[in-house]
């Protein structure tokens, strides 16, 4: 009798089994449907463009300007613009003013100025960071590029000082308006 009932206790463990594999592949094949379709929805928004480029030994000169340069095929698509600013603690003032240039494949040079506010009237930073601080300001929103070909955007710092100290990087992004 007792070898009957081994082999039933056997036989009832062998289906449990099965069965706990067949959940714990049910469980798996959701893990990774849920990893793939996270895939396709965080790459949804690709940025066109990019770019930082770092400020020379942290001294932004009055006469140096930083180039961007980036090739617009799609014109129907609205893109926002924005302008990226990374300061450490060194920087001696609230706001950072920028000459922007706009070079497009055909037409006239567009300028504009850009004010961009780092910190509030007690001093404490905008941007995200610790020690270098990341802030973002919208040059375009919802810009549709007037002309397909190559667009080259440049910045120059348009503070009083010579030598502007503090400001590490700027960048450029070009992303299609969500």
């Amino acid at each position: 009798m007792t070898n009957l009932s081994n082999k039933l206790s056997l036989l009832q463990n062998r289906k449990l089994n099965r069965k706990a594999s067949r959940i714990r592949s049910q469980k798996l094949k959701g893990i990774i449907a849920a990893l793939i379709c996270s895939l396709f929805f965080s790459c949804e928004n690709e940025a066109l463009y990019d770019q930082y480029q770092a400020i020379d030994k942290t001294t932004w000169e009055k006469d140096k300007e930083y180039y961007f340069t980036f090739e617009v095929e799609d014109i129907s698509v609205p893109y926002d613009l924005t302008l990226k600013v990374r300061n450490n603690n060194l920087y001696p003032y609230q706001n950072l003013w920028i000459f922007c240039n706009e070079e497009q494949p055909i037409g006239p040079l567009r300028r504009d100025t850009i004010e961009c506010v780092l910190a509030d009237e007690f001093g404490k930073w905008y941007g995200h960071g610790i020690s270098l601080y990341q802030s973002s300001f919208p040059i375009h929103t919802q810009y549709k590029f007037p002309h397909a070909g190559q667009y080259t955007f440049s910045f120059r710092q348009g503070m009083r000082d010579d030598a502007l100290k503090g400001i590490q990087e700027i960048g450029l992004s070009v992303s299609p308006s969500k």
